[in-house]
Formats: C-alpha cells, structure tokens, sequence
C-alpha cells in the first residue's frame, strides 16, 4: 500500500494542473466571441455565457448529468434598475432557473411547471399540456435579495405559479443565475428548440434596454467570482481523505455499497471521515447542485471486483424523447443513474435516464458500471441490461480502481413515498426507498455473463 500510496502522490502536480484546465477553460467560455476561443463547442448568449457544461464534448465539471446542458450568467443589475428575462418553452423534459451563492450553494429554484406562462401562451411542462403548442413564451423577473421562502424539498407542489427569481447579490455585487435543460426532444438541438432567455433590463429613468446593450448594462461579461472549491474538493485535501492508513481494499467503497444521501459539504467529507450531521440542509454541498433533484451516491472500486451491479425498480416517468404530444405523469419528472470520477474530479463518465434504462416485465431494472473493457457481452439494452461506464483513470486524481456513482430523482410526486426526497438519514435509505432501493453487488465479467443470460435468448 506504502508503493501504491507514492505512485498516487506523484500524480498529484499532474492532476492539479489538469483540473486548473478543466476550470480555466469554464472561466474561458465567457470569452467565446473573443480571438482564440471561437473554436469552444456549444451555443450561448450574451448573458447566459459560462457553458455549456455537460458530459463531453461540452464544459464537463461539477457532476453534471450526462443528458443535461446549462448555462450560467454572472451579472449585476444596476442601482435602481430592474430585470427581467424573455423566453420561450424548449423542447424537454425538464427546464429551470436557478440562482446562487459564491460557495455554489443553491439559493431558489423556479422549475419549469411553475413559471406562469404569457397570456395566450401554453406552459408544456404541466401534466396533460399540449408540448408542441407555438405559443409558448414566459417572462421572469429577476430580483436582487433573498427568496422569503426556503424551500428545498424538490416534490411537485400542486397550484404553484410565479414569475420571479430572486437572486442576491454577493462579492461586489455579482449575481450568479443558471439555466438549464434536461433531456431535450429527439433532434430539437442544444438548447432543445428554443433560444436562451433574452435578458432585459429598465434603467431607473425608465429606458428599456435589450440583448447586448442589456448585458453591458449588467456587465455580463464580468469573471465569476465563485469559490473554486465550489467546483470540486481540493485535490489536495481529497488524496489526505482517501489515503488513510490502515484502511480496508477499496476504502471507503463497499461491497454491498453504501449509500449517502447528499448534505452540506462537511457530510459529503463524512463519506471518509465517518462525521455525517444528518441536521445538515438538504442539497446544500455546494458544486452547484439543482435543488429540483436529490440523489444517493456511493464510492465504488474495482478492487472489490471488476463489474459493479445495481438493480431495483424503476420509478415511472413521462416519456418525451420522441417527442409526445402532451406532458405525461409519473412518479417522477426524472432520474437517472450516473457515473462520475470523483470528488476532486467531478467530471460526468456518463449517465443512462429513465427512458433509455431497460425495464424488465416486472418494473425492474439492472445496470452494470465497469470499465470499457470489462463490459459484459450481455450488457446491452438489447438484452435488457444498462452499462455505464467507469474511466480507465478512475477518480482521475489518486485512485485509479475508484468512481462515483449516483442516482438523481428529480420533482417527485407527493404521493411518491418511495422517493428520495422523503429521506432525511442515511440509515433510513433502504427502509424509505424500499423496492426502489438499488441492491448491489460486485463480480466478474464472466460471471456476470452467466448469472444473467440474455433475455433476447
């Protein structure tokens, strides 16, 4: 273990020089109509330019869901001014505006079903509209303090409708709001069918200001002034927590895997030093989370065995991929099950959702996690089996047997007891979740060949 240890340190210079990259280049993105930065994929606007940060080829950092893409806007409204955005409905799942703090701590959500829409125009996200109506523009207005209510639970809440965000202001000024879309329609391109929010902005002598002169009025193009540890632990400070003496194969992985629920950040540390406060506010880890979801994670490692495997039932959603007619109901909005590097690292491997998870007659589903050349020849949807994949490098920065893998539920229904929103302890997982607990375990490819033959057979 000594051996292995230095060979880990002796990655580290390297591996903070690539993670300075990852983030250089998230900050370079602001510049994409600069000289030299053209070349960086993905659309944007003159506000909304951090992004798009997604699984490659896009800005991949902060544990991004693999079918997500978002934008982010670091701006100030002027003294006694005020803001509003102009937009129109995409095509997807899912769409959201969400502000935050220098830490990377959400401050308020306004998901998609609960943005008023313009009179005479559709809102498709609700259950039972029309999701190709062309009428289908909104108008928020964007206000500089903090919301009056705190509200994290992500569950559906029947009735509720607004038009405002509030973002506040912190360091000199800067306000911080994104953007996002999850799951976009089949063939409706990067911001699924409709352009990003225009901002605007009504200066205190009441001139109205659009598009670029609105961004110069914000200073749009000012650097983000967050907290770099908003992105990811210091590497530094994650090779001190996973290299522990005297710890057992694969720390902290196990096997069957334990599963967290996702606090603040001092309970995201607990998953190595065992300090969890299970008081801590829901969703507040920073890395920018989206307070519409919650997840469950684990630390997983290839020392314990080559193919990791998770099976449990599968919540039901609505399905939108090709493109339905009208928004469908279901215990969730979405979730997902994500393979990401690790906690210093927090590039997304990839991610398979609802709709592209196979579900067997009885509403179960299996997913296989392993590296590209230990993937079974049977873990294929065709034999009704997911596969994700865990990079050759694995967490990128210590441990190259070690991943992430997490499960995100997104706005469940209140009736939905099984739903991770409804789970406050760590030790209440599989007594809450129930069937919809994944049991796991890990083996071999060969093995994992015979134990689940094809079910195309």
């Amino acid at each position: 273990m000594k051996k292995l240890r230095n060979h880990y340190r002796s990655k580290k210079m390297a591996t903070s020089l690539s993670l300075l990259m990852i983030l250089s280049g998230l900050l370079a993105s602001q510049a994409s109509a600069t000289e030299g930065f053209e070349s960086l994929p993905g659309e944007r606007s003159c506000l909304f330019r951090y992004g798009p940060v997604s699984a490659d080829p896009y800005i991949n950092v902060a544990y991004p869901d693999a079918a997500v893409k978002y934008w982010g806007a670091a701006f100030s409204v002027p003294k006694g001014a005020k803001m509003h955005l102009e937009g129109e409905f995409p095509y997807s799942r899912y769409m959201s505006l969400i502000s935050y703090d220098e830490g990377g701590r959400p401050v308020q959500s306004l998901p998609d079903y609960a943005i008023k829409p313009l009179e005479g125009s559709e809102n498709p996200y609700r259950e039972g509209s029309p999701r190709d109506s062309e009428q289908r523009s909104y108008y928020v207005k964007v206000r500089d303090a903090k919301p009056s209510e705190d509200y994290t639970g992500a569950l559906v809440r029947d009735g509720f409708e607004s038009d405002v965000i509030h973002a506040p202001s912190y360091a000199n000024g800067q306000q911080v709001l994104i953007y996002r879309i999850y799951a976009q329609d089949q063939n409706t391109g990067e911001t699924a069918g409709s352009p990003l929010p225009t901002p605007v902005v009504t200066l205190a002598d009441g001139k109205e200001l659009r598009g670029q002169d609105a961004c110069d009025a914000l200073n749009a193009k000012q650097m983000l002034r967050a907290n770099f540890s908003a992105l990811g632990i210091p590497v530094a400070q994650y090779i001190e927590l996973a290299d522990q003496p005297d710890k057992p194969l694969g720390f902290p992985a196990t096997n069957p895997a334990k599963w967290h629920i996702q606090l603040d950040r001092k309970s995201l540390l607990g998953i190595f030093t065992g300090d969890i406060d299970p008081n801590s506010r829901r969703s507040e880890g920073g890395f920018y989370p989206n307070l519409d979801n919650n997840y469950i994670r684990t630390v997983v490692n290839r020392k314990l065995g080559p193919v990791f495997v998770l099976r449990a039932k599968a919540p039901t959603t609505p399905k939108t991929f090709n493109g339905d007619k009208t928004m469908g109901a279901g215990d969730l909005r979405y979730w997902s099950v994500c393979s990401n590097k690790g906690f210093a690292d927090t590039r997304v491997n990839d991610c398979l959702y609802d709709e592209h998870i196979p579900v067997d007659q009885n509403g179960y589903f299996t997913v296989v996690v392993s590296r590209e050349s230990d993937r079974p020849r049977n873990a294929f949807p065709e034999c009704g089996i997911g596969w994700i994949p865990m990079a050759d490098d694995g967490d990128g920065v210590f441990d190259d047997d070690a991943s992430i893998v997490q499960i995100r539920h997104m706005l469940a229904k209140p009736e939905f007891k099984q739903a991770i929103q409804n789970i406050y302890q760590d030790k209440d997982i599989p007594s809450v979740m129930g069937e919809y607990f994944p049991k796991t375990f890990y083996t071999t490819t060969s093995k994992f060949e015979l134990f689940f033959p094809c079910s195309n057979n």
